[in-house]
């Protein structure tokens, strides 16, 4: 009877043992566990998303975050089925799909970064002694209706005052951007730069885009094949390979210089005129929206975007006093920029197409 008693006793404290180890994991991956959710971004945000401590910040607030890039005019034409957002570099895309997708408004926008143009010194100091730009020690502005001018005379390097000193100044005067159909940066070129053309009036119809349709196919046909992201563009340009004036995102320049990598001779210059660029969030399901919203709300994720360059929205004195060691090259309250309200996204596209060649109407 002993042995028996002894055989029951050992079977329920393995049982007892046993239960309260599945209990304990049980426990544990409450504790842990993540929701996955799927997106697709701009090539601009990846670095930011694949931040340890973002992963880690996400983690904290149970997401766990996986993301494939796209450009922003590109995300349109993808099959998102399975996604929970998409991630476009401004509004205007961002309104298409959610048009497309049925996603309600608002939609979150937790960051912003203006478009500015990097150049080597010798382009820049060349850029100011003829007029088209003020230069300090590491930044500018880019006066942005001179700009035009020259463009549209078909201005060389070889023809300004200074040029001649620096060896790789030569050929025809442009600003290298990306591909204006696909690429959320190129096509809000367009928009500053048609805004400033027509005289301070944003196209609104087939008639306003073909008042400036011929300066606009200048600006493009010039550069010949065009990067698909400003992500590529950028990396080029501080390897010191491709074009001495790239249009890029601000928010490249500040997290290169948050890292404490060395700028070289770079100088940043502001258009006078420019394009805000709105990383807005499309939600395609409810876990997304949750996740944009968390993006634009959660104070650490905030503090992270600002490390990687982007301004929160509503929030400018989050992003001058993160960046107030590299004030010399940007210009933290953007004096003197003017925001270009940007087109319909129709009227954008169709922009966009004239500015390659490529015809259409818009009415």
């Amino acid at each position: 009877m002993r042995r028996i008693v002894g055989i029951v006793l050992a079977v329920l404290l393995i049982g007892g043992v046993a239960a309260a180890v599945v209990a304990g994991r049980e426990g544990q991956d409450t504790r842990t566990a993540t929701k996955t959710v799927h997106g697709v971004i701009g090539s601009e945000k990846a670095e930011f998303f694949a931040d340890p401590d973002v992963v880690k910040a996400l983690a904290a607030k149970g997401y766990t975050v996986k993301t494939e890039t796209s450009g922003s005019w590109a995300m349109e034409g993808l099959d998102l089925k399975g996604y929970d957002f998409a991630f476009p570099s401004s509004q205007a895309p961002a309104d298409e799909l959610a048009a497309k997708f049925h996603a309600r408004q608002p939609l979150p926008r937790p960051f912003y970064s203006p478009l500015v143009v990097v150049a080597h010194r010798s382009a820049a100091e060349v850029l100011a002694a003829n007029g088209l730009a003020t230069v300090g020690k590491g930044s500018g502005t880019l006066r942005m209706a001179a700009y035009l001018k020259a463009a549209e005379h078909d201005r060389t390097w070889q023809q300004l005052k200074g040029a001649g000193a620096h060896g790789e100044l030569t050929g025809t005067l442009y600003i290298a951007t990306t591909d204006p159909a696909t690429s959320n940066s190129g096509a809000l070129y367009l928009a500053a730069a048609s805004y400033v053309a027509d005289g301070g009036r944003v196209a609104a119809d087939t008639v306003a885009v073909t008042r400036t349709a011929p300066l606009m196919r200048k600006l493009i046909s010039v550069q010949g094949a065009q990067q698909t992201s400003t992500d590529a563009a950028f990396r080029d340009f501080v390897s010191g390979a491709g074009n001495p004036l790239v249009l890029v995102y601000e928010s490249q320049v500040a997290s290169l210089l948050a890292q404490g990598q060395d700028v070289g001779d770079l100088t940043v210059l502001y258009p006078d005129t420019t394009a805000n660029s709105d990383h807005t969030v499309v939600p395609l399901t409810e876990a997304g929206r949750a996740l944009g919203e968390l993006l634009s709300s959660d104070p650490a994720l905030r503090r992270l975007a600002v490390r990687h360059g982007f301004r929160p929205q509503g929030a400018s004195a989050e992003f001058t006093a993160a960046t107030a060691a590299h004030a010399t090259y940007l210009n933290q309250k953007l004096t003197g920029v003017r925001q270009a309200p940007v087109p319909a996204s129709a009227v954008l596209h169709e922009m966009a197409r004239r500015a390659k060649g490529q015809g259409g109407s818009t009415s």
